[in-house]
């Protein structure tokens, strides 16, 4: 992951994967960049619709959170609610926990 993270492009993973990065990169620094050729050259090396789809929605989506919680001011929350968001999701997923007793998860 690591590798990844540094450089995509020299990261020992499938091509499928580094075009899909290529893509999501591009739409994440120019989205009015991207051509129906990005696309297609995605495509080419493996990627579906569902996930070209998927990605651009979810570097999208970041992308529009970061910017939005940043303008308003939004800061992090402290370790120990991290801890309990983190105990929260994995006793329950992201469904609602209407039954479940939060004392437990402490």
């Amino acid at each position: 992951m690591a590798a990844v993270l540094t450089d995509f492009e020299s990261a020992a993973i499938p091509e499928k994967d580094r075009a899909l990065l290529r893509l999501v990169d591009l739409a994440n620094s120019d989205a009015s960049a991207v051509t129906q050729a990005d696309v297609d050259r995605a495509r080419q090396a493996g990627c579906s619709d569902e996930a070209i789809f998927d990605a651009i929605t979810v570097c999208s989506l970041f992308r529009f959170f970061n910017t939005w919680t940043d303008a308003m001011g939004v800061r992090d929350m402290p370790a120990a609610m991290f801890e309990h968001s983190g105990k929260r999701l994995a006793f329950g997923g992201y469904g609602v926990l209407a039954d479940t007793d939060d004392t437990t998860l402490s």
